[in-house]
């Protein structure tokens, strides 16, 4: 099919499934988006700052999210799928 845009490979769903919808939407933003901080991610997802903490601890937990310091101010952490270029 001409015109048809290849997305990045999701993590398996099999690992999604027991998570909360809220860290569902993280990892789709992120599948989407690429590499954001915890406050881009709160601004695309428009969830509050708690939840997507929250989403973010559950997602590291399950090993569907890396996180690593921004080298554009270390205080903040960059978030990415561990099926993305980590």
């Amino acid at each position: 099919m001409a015109g048809h845009a290849t997305v990045p490979s999701s993590p398996e769903p099999s690992s999604l499934r027991a998570l909360p919808p809220s860290a569902k939407l993280v990892v789709k933003t992120l599948e989407y988006e690429g590499r954001l901080t915890q406050a881009e991610l709160v601004e695309s997802t428009r969830l509050p700052d708690r939840t997507v903490r929250y989403a973010l601890r559950k997602l590291e937990d399950e090993d569907v999210v890396t996180s690593r310091i921004s080298f554009a101010d270390a205080r903040q952490r960059v978030y990415s799928l561990t099926t993305a270029e980590s």
